[in-house]
């Protein structure tokens, strides 16, 4: 096929590939992604080609055990699934400003005190800048080396030159390679500079961490299909404004997705927080009404959240509803269900719905707090402090089990609660606990007379 010059469409959220222009993209029904990118039409690959790629047969491939690279960082290393995995491709997302580059310097940090050579790649900021940043950090061995460049043949020479163990991109967006005609942060050149990285990393062996922006949606920018490519993708959240961060696996071909880690921003960089659940209760109030602890797993560990609501009566004809940390359509299905199987009237009632520490919760298990918390602004009667519940609530107000009933009590319980209220048939698979009372209950009515 002869060498030439055309131009294509592509969606920037699913990557989908079309001829001519489009409103609507046919793949991911998204409005308004398509964008125009010059292409080069390349040769056909060749019989020898062909013939050199050879199957194998899965009983002759031998699996061994992978060793991987501790980052002395606990909750990053929780986040990976145990640590780095050579020759795996990282993706670390998040809004400006929020840590991203902190982290990975300091990870840097860690790894060149283990004698592991590593290579910083830097296209937005200066060598002055990330020493400003080093120096505040701490101290770094010689096994650090920085370059400043966004030429990505020059990077691949660079890193196929030194071959160091860890490579960090900051960030994939300013990268360009110039055969590609189009300018950087586009979706071919993120689309191409990635498949570059990802070769590197199979073929030599090298972990690579790239860093991504983020659209104002909070979602990583370009093409959906960069997501796809990467072995693991790791969300940076939280307020900028705000002293914590939460580093949440949203993929991880090496590891679980549930799990997250938590940090602490200070002067000198990010802190690990050890114990989330007591960092996250810090402040809260005594003697209110409409407060009261949930406890939730993220992952493998449980985690104690303060709930709070405020229900008043509403001044117009339509009262209104709010949730922050939590799904606002889960809210109002509870209230529904309040309403017909409790028989509190709340449909003239305005609610505010808060998770205290501004994380973000979803899991089903937090519905027998947000129920109580509830009830108890509606009625003004606070809720002992002493108590923690937690438990899903269906449509007819029954309260339904949920996994790992043991651990989040033994975590209650560490915290110095006194009594828990949870699913009665959570109460089967716990053994021998302790110094501290387990209320089960089948409904929510049967929670709101134990209060």
């Amino acid at each position: 096929m002869a060498k030439g010059k055309g131009s294509i469409f592509f969606c920037q959220e699913c990557g989908y590939e079309s001829s001519k222009w489009s409103g609507q993209c046919p793949a991911c029904k998204q409005w308004n992604t398509f964008v125009e990118e010059k292409i080069d039409k390349k040769t056909s690959v060749s019989r020898k080609e062909i013939a050199a790629a050879k199957p194998t047969r899965l009983d002759e491939i031998s699996i061994a055990d992978e060793k991987r690279i501790f980052t002395e960082i606990g909750e990053l290393d929780r986040v990976l699934g145990g640590g780095i995995v050579p020759g795996s491709l990282i993706l670390v997302g998040g809004d400006p400003g929020i840590g991203k580059s902190t982290l990975l310097l300091q990870t840097c940090q860690k790894l060149c005190g283990q004698k592991i050579s590593v290579l910083y790649i830097s296209g937005e900021e200066s060598l002055q800048q990330i020493k400003i940043r080093a120096d505040r950090i701490g101290q770094f061995t010689p096994e650090l080396e920085l370059l400043c460049e966004t030429n990505l043949e020059v990077v691949r020479g660079v890193i196929s030159e030194r071959h160091p163990k860890v490579v960090v991109i900051d960030s994939i967006q300013t990268m360009f390679d110039e055969s590609v005609a189009s300018a950087p942060g586009s979706v071919s050149q993120v689309r191409e500079a990635t498949g570059v990285l990802m070769r590197l990393a199979k073929e030599q062996g090298i972990a690579i961490f790239v860093v991504g922006h983020v659209t104002k949606e909070g979602v990583v920018a370009g093409p959906r299909v960069l997501e796809h490519m990467v072995d693991t993708v790791l969300y940076f959240e939280g307020d900028r404004h705000a002293t914590y961060r939460i580093l949440r696996g949203v993929k991880n071909r090496f590891g679980s997705t549930n799990e997250i880690g938590v940090f602490e921003m200070r002067q000198s960089g990010l802190t690990e927080v050890k114990n989330p659940s007591e960092y996250m209760l810090e402040g809260k109030p005594k003697g209110a009404s409409g407060s009261i602890v949930a406890c939730s797993m993220e992952g493998t560990r449980p985690m104690l959240v303060e709930i709070q609501a405020l229900v008043c009566h509403s001044a117009f004809g339509m009262p209104r509803r709010t949730a922050a940390g939590t799904d606002y359509n889960r809210v109002n299905l509870l209230m529904a269900v309040l309403e017909k199987a409790v028989g509190v009237r709340l449909s003239d009632q305005d609610a505010y719905i808060n998770i205290a520490g501004g994380i973000r919760i979803n899991e089903p298990a937090i519905d027998l707090g947000l129920v109580l918390a509830i009830v108890s602004s509606y009625k003004n009667k606070p809720i002992d402090e002493s108590v923690i519940c937690f438990g899903e609530v269906g449509l007819s107000g029954e309260v339904r089990g949920v996994n790992m009933a043991e651990q989040r009590i033994m975590e209650a319980k560490k915290l110095g609660f006194a009594t828990c209220i949870l699913p009665k048939v959570c109460l089967k698979g716990i053994q021998n606990i302790k110094d501290i009372r387990l209320l089960g209950v089948e409904n929510v009515r049967e929670a709101l007379d134990l209060l």
